[in-house]
């Protein structure tokens, strides 16, 4: 039932004082509505549907959440807390900067914290989503090549096993994308990459560790190659959680990097925002950085402008400042130390979980994995019993823990992309295989079973085409 559909004339939870006016000043009696047709209910009933609802839905506060490159750590509530404080949330962005000196301060301090553990020498907060921190870096890394007339730098070469983002956000820039296959070990296949260096290379774009979760071993030979075409290294931040305080990318030879602060930093993740994607750039590409940053002088803290070759605004403000604190927090709470472990553990549980899946699973790549690892179903349980990774996935919800991602990357057939972060417990990893142990034996036993999950949540398989392309946005009544 909806809230809708609860509804009854007459219930009333709260009472609204009279409008003293009965038509606002400019607006013409005919142009104002009456009746809005709100549901009518009590407090109590609308606090159960609203409780209801968000007891139907899964979240790293609820239960296990492996979904692949996406990092669904959990999130400390200390973070929350301090987001919350009355004089971060209570702040307005067009206050003067005589008034808001601490958060400028700790906006410059997150700049230099995000720096430091990237090796880049600049950072701008101001991108919204870690989408839009890959769109502020290749447009950085267009305004420099025309900075140096050099207009002729067209491509941005890219591995097969990239985030989607990766070419979409090269050729939203305009620039033409070439992708380099992976060599036998996952890795980008070093003479692919020499064939397709030249000329017209503006960019090579990595993720390192990669989607497969496996540290690229040649990135200083990649880097090299890249700056002798005269092409610039863009490292995707959605990995980084796997090598904090372990290798920076500034040092293996990254001209720029964006951070997703919703994955390495803890902030929150997912429902459309607000997200929070920081860029860093080495030297060079400073000039072409987004304004306003953060600076400061004898007088204090300092909204700085970009200067005449920036990109500009990459949106309002500064960015999204309570993401910004969030971090600040997490960062502050675990110091140096605290964010080593950080990687240690993330790269401890996810080899621990695949030790416990790799007599069930096929196991593309005989590697040592770092944060996350692909596996994908046996050939033999889809060819004899029509079972997918699909069907598996959702037989995963029946047992209470969230799917990992499915199919992707693309280059391994049936992939499930695990990643278990560094804030479960042994126990959970444990528990996950075994469940996973389960739903294999179900596939063989009873196929139509898995085929059809989920059977307890609640909403059934969809057709999830159509929900893609043809979305139900709003209740419509009968």
């Amino acid at each position: 039932m909806t809230i809708f559909d609860a509804s009854r004339p007459g219930r009333r939870g709260v009472e609204l004082p009279a409008a003293k006016t009965s038509t606002p000043a400019g607006l013409a009696e005919g142009e104002l509505r009456r009746d809005l047709a709100w549901p009518e209910l009590s407090e109590p009933e609308v606090i159960r549907h609203f409780v209801g609802l968000s007891r139907k839905n899964h979240a790293i506060d609820v239960g296990f959440y492996p979904l692949g490159s996406c990092t669904m750590k959990y999130n400390p509530k200390i973070n929350e807390e301090m987001a919350r404080l009355p004089g971060f949330a209570a702040l307005h962005p067009l206050q003067p900067e005589e008034t808001v000196q601490g958060a400028l301060q700790l906006m410059w301090e997150l700049q230099r914290d995000l720096a430091e553990i990237t090796g880049m020498d600049r950072v701008s907060l101001q991108p919204a989503a870690g989408a839009q921190g890959e769109q502020t870096g290749v447009l950085m890394i267009k305004a420099y090549h025309r900075a140096r007339q050099d207009l002729e730098r067209t491509e941005v070469l890219i591995p097969d096993a990239a985030h989607g983002t990766n070419p979409a956000t090269a050729s939203l820039a305009g620039f033409d994308v070439v992708e380099v296959a992976s060599d036998k070990r996952g890795g980008v296949d070093l003479e692919a990459l020499k064939a397709k260096l030249g000329p017209k290379t503006a960019a090579v774009m990595l993720t390192n560790p990669s989607t497969l979760g496996l540290f690229e071993d040649n990135i200083v030979e990649i880097a090299r190659l890249t700056h002798e075409a005269g092409g610039l290294l863009y490292y995707d931040g959605a990995n980084l959680n796997a090598i904090l305080g372990k290798c920076r990318p500034g040092d293996t030879g990254f001209d720029v990097v964006h951070v997703n602060l919703h994955k390495t930093f803890s902030t929150p993740h997912g429902g459309g925002g607000p997200g929070s994607g920081p860029v860093g750039v080495k030297e060079h590409l400073a000039p072409f950085l987004p304004g306003p940053t953060v600076g400061q002088d004898e007088s204090g803290f300092h909204l700085v402008v970009g200067g005449p070759q920036s990109i500009g605004r990459m949106r309002s403000f500064y960015g999204n400042f309570g993401m910004h604190l969030r971090a600040y927090t997490y960062i502050r709470a675990l110091g140096k130390d605290g964010l080593t472990t950080v990687a240690e553990d993330a790269v401890l549980n996810a080899n621990y979980l695949l030790h416990l899946l790799k007599d069930r699973l096929t196991v593309p790549y005989e590697r040592l994995a770092k944060h996350e690892f692909v596996v994908s179903l046996p050939k033999a349980i889809k060819e004899q019993t029509g079972v997918r990774t699909l069907d598996v996935a959702k037989r995963l919800l029946d047992f209470g823990v969230h799917s990992p991602t499915v199919y992707f990357p693309l280059i391994v057939d049936e992939a499930m992309m695990i990643e278990p972060t560094e804030t479960e417990s042994k126990e959970t990893l444990e528990a996950f295989a075994a469940i996973v142990g389960t739903v294999l034996d179900e596939a063989v036993r009873d196929p139509e079973m898995v085929k059809t999950a989920p059977h307890t949540t609640p909403v059934r398989r969809l057709d999830e085409a159509r929900a893609a392309r043809q979305p139900d946005l709003r209740y419509r009544p009968q």
